[in-house]
């Protein structure tokens, strides 16, 4: 039977674009792609149910390549479809600025391309699988069926081809089924109206980039002082004003160090309307700061300042940048009166070496390997053993040993005591330092299962500075484990907001996707982060959402790179499981073993162990591998809920005991 479907907005005689043969018509088709949904009635664009603003054209060009998603659609072909009866002199001009605004709004750029392909000096083509949805009760089905006998269906709702329906059975037929679909509207309608997230309200907020100070002193060596000034100075602003003034991360400005690329375009990837650059020069005793602020729009030089100073006044200086940053933006912003940093002290001569030490952690903290998270951590010692009263080296040092196990695959407990340790003191000496907040959030999550304590120190860490992404990312995280996943989301895109180049949070958004069941959407997030770093570990996740799609083939071709010593549990392990899932049981079965052989030279992490006994159907090894987590690797089950591989032993007695252990079990 042949279905006909009937657009209420469309009217006879009613204008479509015509593209090289292809219409473009007005209907109320609903295009998702990604995490984004297209509303065409209403030219709307939306991200995880939140809207986006975006103009009139840039939204026509989205709606053009949606519709011809997969093809090329020509930059003759757009102009025809945006200036169709005018000549416009600076079209060029025109297409690019749409196409500018298009990619900042779908966080896209035109050479990692996500979403949009640039086909040079032809046109733009939609490169992600786009799904075109009707949405409820905009449509009516009219049905096409030449058997007398199916009329008898339901002839209230159909319209036959070649008859002329009785006018007295329309107007019954009509006046039977409105009232019901009025009823159902009203319905929907209300229900999606108290469902659907709510985006925040709009407020004056200003978006800023403090980037890589360039180091002037002619040695190389010196690199983490121009590196932890750059940091500093993000600390220090992020703090003045969060409600109006936002502030990217080191992780994502760090990506421009030594780089000549137009600020025009650092605006439009990091999503800011001012940048500040700066630079440094230093010798034993003294630093020179030169830092300006520029407006991206027009490129204006809004401020600039050169500062010479004692290295003693090192942290008062900064104080004084950041106050005169804030009251130029107050100012943009229409609000003249000035708000002062915190008041610095000044560095005794101890304390200045303390603080060297603790920028060279930072330093190697940032690289985010386990032989760097090793030399932070003695270097974070050491600036502690010079100032015993910096809550800041004691947060850092807190928030390596918590991370170190991970990355190191040595899940060791005198990390977790030593972290613990660290982060208490730490909110000894300054209970308004976020980054401590955080810090402990994470050991009584991963290690004491107290969600309760931990969603408090998290949000406390974000009452106190907004700007701190990794609160926000690591608070997302904290609601994915307990199955908020669209609170988890929203928490995801702030952190993103403030990180956007980040990768760590680009996979764990992918993350919340794999663990909310939304398989495609994460292996898309995932392939965006192996675009840009093909080696990056935590991408592997990419991995688990092939094998839960059944594309075991795919998740294969991932496995073929030999297995370094840190990552050899994770390599037979995911084989194991690989195998088992695609009835390749005696290849699951050789994985297996060589994981237990790994595992006598050297304990791997539990859930390795946990999924390759389930790879080869033995489940109750895995419970009792699951058991064995609960009192040595607390850590491991804080996926317990949510992790798909789990779903076999859910109905289980022992894994349900085991969820309400964890904490987990609502």
């Amino acid at each position: 039977m042949q279905e006909i479907y009937l657009a209420p907005e469309t009217q006879a005689g009613q204008d479509s674009t015509q593209v090289e043969g292809h219409a473009m018509q007005s209907h109320p088709a609903i295009y998702q792609f990604g995490p984004y949904e297209l509303r065409i009635r209403t030219r709307e664009l939306f991200k995880h149910g939140t809207k986006l603003k975006l103009r009139s054209q840039p939204f026509q060009v989205l709606q053009a390549l949606a519709e011809r998603a997969g093809d090329v659609v020509t930059r003759e072909e757009l102009r025809q479809l945006l200036w169709p009866k005018e000549t416009f002199v600076d079209f060029e001009h025109g297409l690019n600025t749409s196409m500018s605004e298009l990619r900042s709004v779908l966080s896209d750029t035109a050479n990692h391309s996500r979403y949009i392909e640039t086909l040079p000096k032809l046109g733009y083509r939609i490169i992600i699988s786009v799904n075109r949805v009707a949405p409820a009760l905009l449509q009516q089905r009219v049905a096409v069926q030449p058997s007398a006998a199916s009329q008898q269906e339901a002839p209230a709702t159909k319209i036959i081809a070649g008859e002329n329906p009785s006018p007295h059975l329309l107007w019954w037929g009509l006046a039977l089924v409105t009232p019901l679909i009025l009823v159902a509207a009203v319905f929907v309608y209300s229900h999606w109206s108290k469902s659907r997230p709510r985006p925040p309200l709009a407020t004056a907020r200003i978006m800023l980039a403090v980037l890589p100070f360039e180091n002037l002193t002619g040695d190389a060596a010196q690199e983490y002082f121009s590196d932890g000034l750059t940091e500093e100075m993000i600390g220090q602003l992020s703090g003045l004003d969060p409600s109006h003034l936002g502030l990217i991360a080191r992780t994502s400005v760090m990506h421009y160090k030594h780089s000549e690329q137009q600020l025009e375009r650092i605006g439009r990837e990091l999503g800011v309307q001012y940048v500040l650059e700066g630079s440094v020069r230093r010798d034993a005793s003294k630093v020179r700061i030169s830092a300006q602020l520029i407006k991206v729009q027009d490129q204006t030089h809004v401020w600039a300042r050169q500062y010479d100073r004692d290295l003693s006044n090192l942290l008062i200086v900064q104080g004084e940048i950041a106050g005169e940053i804030a009251h130029e933006i107050q100012i943009a912003l229409g609000q003249p009166e000035r708000i002062n940093p915190a008041r610095a002290i000044p560095l005794s001569a101890t304390s200045i070496e303390g603080h060297d030490l603790y920028l060279k952690a930072l330093y190697f903290w940032n690289k985010r390997t386990a032989a760097d998270f090793r030399k932070a951590i003695d270097y974070f010692q050491e600036a502690i053993a010079k100032d015993p009263q910096d809550a800041r080296a004691y947060a850092g040092l807190a928030d390596t040993y918590a991370l170190i196990g991970g990355y190191s695959q040595e899940q060791k407990p005198e990390y977790t005591q030593k972290a613990r340790a660290a982060a208490q003191r730490a909110l000894e000496l300054d209970n308004n330092l976020p980054e401590a907040h955080t810090a402990w959030a994470l050991i009584v999550q991963n290690y004491d299962w107290d969600w309760k304590t931990a969603e408090k120190e998290f949000l406390r860490a974000i009452e106190i500075n907004p700007n701190y992404a990794t609160a926000h990312h690591w608070y997302a995280e904290h609601l994915m484990w307990r199955g908020h996943f669209e609170e988890a989301l929203r928490e995801s895109e702030l952190a993103r907001k403030l990180d956007p180049l980040s990768l760590i949070m680009a996979t764990d958004n992918g993350a919340i996707l794999y663990f909310s069941r939304q398989y495609d959407h994460a292996i898309e997030q995932f392939r965006y982060v192996l675009d840009l770093d093909p080696n990056f570990p935590r991408a592997g996740i990419i991995n688990a959402a092939y094998i839960q799609k059944g594309m075991y083939a795919k998740a294969l071709a991932g496995m073929e790179k030999p297995p370094q010593v840190e990552r050899a549990g994770w390599y037979w392990s995911t084989l194991a499981y690989i195998y088992g899932r695609s009835g390749q049981h005696a290849k699951a079965q050789e994985a297996l073993e060589q994981i237990l052989k790994v595992n006598r030279q050297r304990q791997v992490d539990a859930e390795y162990l946990v999924q390759a006994y389930l790879g080869v159907g033995d489940y109750d090894q895995a419970l009792t591998w699951l058991e064995w987590a609960a009192s040595h690797q607390p850590n491991v089950l804080t996926d317990l809920k949510v992790e798909p591989i789990y779903d076999p032993l859910r109905s289980d007695p022992r894994f349900q005991d085991l969820l309400h252990r964890v904490g987990l079990a609502d």
